[in-house]
């Protein structure tokens, strides 16, 4: 069994290929023709720390994702693990990818699928809020697909967010600190942060797709209810969205009115209504990430 390191990971995972097979294993998991329980999350008793286990089965592969999450770290990574296919006919295992790299391209790139399939235009401005590791994989995401969008920055730091930015734009062209005025022509929105109180929370507009990336669980929010309640709603994951979206949880949504995403595959949402996506990531958008790595590695060989 072959165990690829994260640069490996990344170069079996590119951000054009996985939004194309993250909508091919959506259709699949909506079909019923992937098996994929909710994550098992487990506490620590003293440490803080979280175990998740998050496995998936499908016709051809298996895949297993076990991440430990310690906010606590000062010397070891917050977020470790790793993700282990195995052959669905005979149960081989077949190789390791690193975890964190795993959900960390797998979620900018459901993202990117979201923008596809809801806001049907390319992005011209992109409001990205947080400055952790999922704003800087959703920056590299657009880089990839939307070169020519302008991406602003949020953050409750501002010399983490200018940081951030200078990293990944040294010439500040396309991804630079948000300035007065920036947020009004924004049309795509994403946030990306683990945070307890609402951080985003402008009035709705037909023309503006905003993303939840963060508040994965039901005490976190990002995201305010008059929005949320205002926007036609579409998650990720039907079935571990009512537990873990800590946005929708708080709003009081109705869960008969929120759509799959993959229900937007053929039918999109009106143009006239503002759109609201919460993604809260499930096992089966990491057996997608396998699948493409297996056959990238496959063609190498």
């Amino acid at each position: 069994m072959h165990i690829f390191s994260a640069a490996q990971t990344a170069s079996l995972l590119p951000f054009p290929e996985l939004v194309d097979t993250l909508q091919d294993v959506l259709q699949d998991y909506a079909a019923g023709q992937i098996q994929c329980p909710e994550r098992m999350v487990l506490d620590t008793a003293d440490a803080g720390g979280h175990l998740l286990c998050m496995p998936s089965v499908a016709s051809d592969i298996m895949a297993t994702k076990l991440i430990t999450l310690f906010h606590g770290n000062r010397t070891l990574p917050v977020i470790q693990g790793q993700v282990t296919c195995c052959d669905a006919r005979d149960g081989a295992f077949l190789f390791t990818l690193d975890g964190p790299e795993t959900t960390g391209r797998r979620t900018a790139a459901m993202s990117m699928l979201a923008i596809r399939l809801l806001h049907r235009t390319t992005p011209r401005h992109v409001l990205i809020i947080g400055t952790g590791t999922q704003a800087r994989g959703h920056i590299n995401a657009l880089r990839v697909l939307h070169p020519e969008a302008s991406i602003h920055v949020r953050g409750r730091n501002p010399a983490a967010v200018a940081t951030l930015c200078a990293t990944l734009d040294p010439t500040g062209h396309h991804v630079r600190p948000e300035a007065p005025g920036d947020a009004e022509a924004v049309d795509v929105v994403i946030t990306t942060t683990s945070s307890h109180d609402i951080i985003y929370d402008a009035a709705p507009r037909a023309s503006r797709l905003v993303i939840g990336v963060g508040a994965y669980r039901p005490e976190m929010i990002e995201i305010g209810p008059n929005l949320v309640l205002n926007s036609q709603l579409f998650v990720d994951d039907p079935i571990g969205a009512p537990s873990e979206a800590g946005d929708l949880i708080q709003a009081g949504v109705d869960w008969q009115t929120v759509h799959p995403l993959a229900t937007s595959i053929h039918t999109p949402p009106p143009p006239d209504m503002p759109v609201l996506f919460k993604s809260v990531g499930c096992a089966a958008w990491d057996l997608a990430a396998c699948r493409l790595a297996r056959r990238l590695a496959e063609s190498v060989d």
